[in-house]
């Protein structure tokens, strides 16, 4: 009879499996890192005009890749998906107040609007004075 190490020995734990496995940064394929395309207003104009925290710029960015630089069903619309604000918290980090409070700060601004609880419209131009500028339109949604 075979002695019990060795034949425990022969299966892989799911902890070792954890170890071996590669990370995955969610920035690519291949752990490669990714570019987002963003309107050359945002530096130029929007920055300096709105004077945004760091929490609002992230936040700002987020939700603007989301619509605009990845594949989105409602991107003529300029609508994003429909986000977890747990899920937000916890890539933005920061908690759940912040959080509201960003949303309404940009809200204020004009920067974004509620569609509803998680979803929200942003321009591809930010303002619309820069969309009516630089020619964009939304298709109607609805």
């Amino acid at each position: 009879m075979e002695d019990i190490r060795s034949v425990l020995s022969q299966f892989k734990t799911k902890k070792s499996e954890k170890i071996n496995a590669p990370e995955k940064s969610g920035t690519g394929p291949d752990n490669t890192p990714s570019t987002s395309e963003i309107p050359d207003v945002f530096f130029d104009l929007i920055l300096k005009d709105y004077k945004l925290g760091r929490h609002e710029i992230s936040l700002l960015m987020y939700l603007y890749r989301q619509i605009w630089c990845r594949p989105n069903l409602y991107k003529s619309h300029g609508i994003g998906p429909l986000n977890s604000y747990a899920t937000l918290c916890s890539i933005l980090g920061v908690t759940m107040e912040q959080l509201g409070a960003d949303l309404r700060s940009l809200e204020n601004l004009g920067l974004i609007e509620t569609i509803r609880s998680g979803q929200y419209f942003i321009r591809k131009y930010f303002t619309e004075k820069l969309d009516a500028q630089f020619g964009q339109n939304y298709d109607e949604f609805l």
